[in-house]
């Protein structure tokens, strides 16, 4: 395996991964062929990703594993689901997107995950995690009810495996004995010994013909004897569960082989094609290195689990006529923080001011900025891995005794956990804090990580407080009135920076249900939610209009939206959420329910899942950039 230290920054020559349209086209290869090919893969992967950005580590850490499925398997006939899809980069390569790769999470280019409208070898949709067993098994019964030999595999993480939902799919597949493959690609957690000579051995005896023959028909001839059966069943579970973690999956029905090296290319083909043909549920273990091939990657496998694009370094424009003073240096720009990081430091400062405060997050940690958090509060920090379930309801048991437990999640995400949110939080009105990160139109993810739907499914919560900043100040006092209210409260604030605005150090608080008037004007009220409050500022000076910072989707100020409509002709509400059920919607019902009859336009999230691209043209392709806002209005006034 060839290694490499840094990222090309030209185009690495690939002449025989060039040929492969398909993995039709590699199927006849011999070993020596297989590895180059592997290789150039990984080159061009470490390029493509480099121009481009992207998940990163989860890729490099499959190529040989991918080359390998596609060989043994006849995708796409034979289906092939990968998990979440961080990893999905080498199969999009091996199945006719190796020239479309440059466009990867762009604007109108190829998705960040496998996707069904992308390529027929994409056979399921992801991007939330563990949910690639349920749909494999879904696709194995199917063939069984139409009478097809198709084969079925899914791919899973060790990551992946800590959610619920592949253990309820694990538990369903064994008790059907569907025909499937799983197979675990365990690359960070320490579910086994690392791979050495007595693992690879089993492995190879555990896929071979000759033992599955032995088997079987040492079942046949025990079965003639009364208690004879179950002794060596147990026998042989105790003794492969000595050497190897198969006794979990076999309770669950699965043949298990493995741990085996993931990167071990031979190995993984023969291992494979053993596997394919058997009947019943199997289950195969792969030990694989996150970033395998790439040096830094290999030292650093959650630095590099995704990375920017690495831009070339542009010459310094320079007048030959300019001279800067001995010493001198131009003052640094003042650095925006972003959202998590403000979260992040009032975690931090709450804790200090509360011992109760207890922080939770669903395997987000990097993401949520809990780093100084985890470190500082040790005792009082809980990552539970994939479970945004388990992650609420932990959270309510926890307010039961009277502690404040924060819990801190993306926007998608918190999908998973809404009937905990429900019956398990807010029917008990539990104290339980909700920082939701990726609030709205987060970009080159898709719409599998957009936040465009939590106002809507929020709101209808009884009891729920919801509030949106502006700002990165204002998330702050949020947050803080979020954790003194007593009850379910949520606040939801966007990836990335905010506007600038400087954050005091205090512990605040807003008062509740009031909104902010930021400018006074006639006949229209743009009424903005959170994120939105920066176009509408821009918006609001070129229509001579109001602008209001409602801050409060729920409850909303009602005093301050009653006197918009009695002094404005139009009143317009704006919010990076869908438009139906969202915070105009509550807008709406308040006027309705006043019997005030204005003229109003809800701008929002249009009704459909909205694909990748920058935050900016996803903004400007829903209208919701300045010039789309001010357009719609023009459009509505006539």
């Amino acid at each position: 395996m060839k290694l490499f230290d840094t990222i090309p920054t030209e185009r690495p020559r690939t002449p025989l991964l060039d040929t492969i349209t398909s993995p039709q086209a590699m199927r006849g290869f011999s070993d020596e062929k297989l590895r180059q090919l592997s290789d150039e893969l990984r080159a061009y992967l470490l390029y493509s990703v480099g121009c481009t950005g992207g998940h990163f580590g989860a890729g490099l850490g499959v190529i040989e594993l991918t080359v390998a499925l596609h060989y043994a398997l006849n995708t796409p006939y034979d289906r092939l689901v990968w998990d979440v899809g961080h990893q999905a980069y080498p199969h999009k390569v091996l199945t006719g997107r190796l020239n479309e790769m440059s466009t990867i999470r762009q604007y109108g280019g190829l998705a960040a995950f496998p996707k069904r409208g992308e390529s027929e070898f994409d056979t399921f949709g992801v991007g939330h995690s563990s949910t690639s067993i349920s749909a494999a098994l879904g696709m194995a019964l199917a063939a069984r009810t139409k009478r097809e030999p198709r084969r079925v595999c899914a791919v899973i993480g060790d990551g992946a495996l800590t959610a619920g939902m592949a253990f309820e799919a694990l538990a369903h597949a064994g008790h059907v004995d569907a025909n499937m493959l799983v197979v675990l690609n365990d690359n960070e957690m320490s579910i086994s010994e690392n791979v050495g000579g007595m693992a690879t051995y089993l492995a190879r005896m555990l896929a071979s013909g000759p033992y599955m023959a032995i088997r079987e028909g040492s079942k046949r001839v025990l079965s003639h004897l009364p208690g004879a059966l179950e002794i060596a069943r147990r026998t042989e579970e105790h003794v492969k569960g000595m050497v190897s973690p198969a006794t979990l999956f076999e309770e669950m029905g699965f043949n298990y082989v493995g741990p085996i090296d993931g990167h071990d290319l031979p190995l993984l083909v023969q291992t494979l094609n053993s596997l394919k043909d058997r009947q019943g549920p199997q289950f195969l273990h792969v030990v694989t290195r996150k970033g395998r091939g790439f040096v830094p990657a290999e030292k650093d496998p959650i630095g590099y689990h995704a990375i920017t694009k690495l831009e070339k370094e542009k010459p310094a424009k320079t007048s030959p006529n300019s001279q800067v003073p001995e010493g001198f240096a131009p003052p640094p720009k003042a650095k925006k923080q972003k959202y998590c990081n403000v979260f992040g430091q009032w975690l931090c400062d709450m804790a200090a001011a509360d011992e109760r405060l207890i922080g939770i997050t669903p395997a987000m940690r990097e993401g949520s900025d809990l780093v100084r958090f985890s470190q500082e509060y040790a005792e009082r920090y809980y990552d539970v891995a994939i479970a945004e379930q388990h992650a609420v309801t932990l959270a309510a048991g926890m307010a039961c005794e009277g502690m404040k437990p924060v819990v801190a999640i993306y926007s998608t995400f918190l999908q998973r956990g809404y009937d905990q949110l429900i019956h398990d939080v807010a029917v008990q009105h539990l104290d339980v804090t909700f920082a939701i990160d990726r609030a709205g139109l987060v970009g080159e993810d898709g719409p599998t990580h957009h936040g465009a739907l939590d106002l809507s499914y929020l709101r209808c919560v009884p009891d729920m407080m919801i509030m949106a900043p502006a700002d990165e100040a204002e998330c702050r006092r949020m947050l803080t009135t979020a954790y003194r209210f007593e009850g379910p409260a949520a606040v939801r604030y966007p990836r990335g920076t905010g506007p600038g605005v400087a954050i005091e150090p205090e512990l605040d608080t807003l008062e509740i249900g009031r909104a902010e008037v930021r400018r006074e004007g006639k006949e229209i009220a743009l009424l903005a939610f959170g994120s939105l409050n920066g176009p509408a500022e821009e918006a609001a000076s070129r229509l001579d209009a109001t602008h209001i910072n409602m801050r409060f989707v729920k409850p909303l100020d009602r005093e301050t939206v009653l006197e918009a409509a009695r002094h404005h002709t139009l009143i317009v509400t704006l919010e990076e959420n869908v438009v139906a059920g969202g915070a105009g919607s509550g807008v709406n019902e308040l006027l309705a329910a006043a019997g005030v009859v204005v003229d109003i336009l809800n701008l929002g999230v249009p009704d459909r899942f909205v694909e990748q691209g920058t935050p900016a043209e996803l903004l400007s392709e829903c209208g919701l950039d300045v010039e789309g806002i001010v357009a719609a209005i023009e459009r509505r006034r006539g």
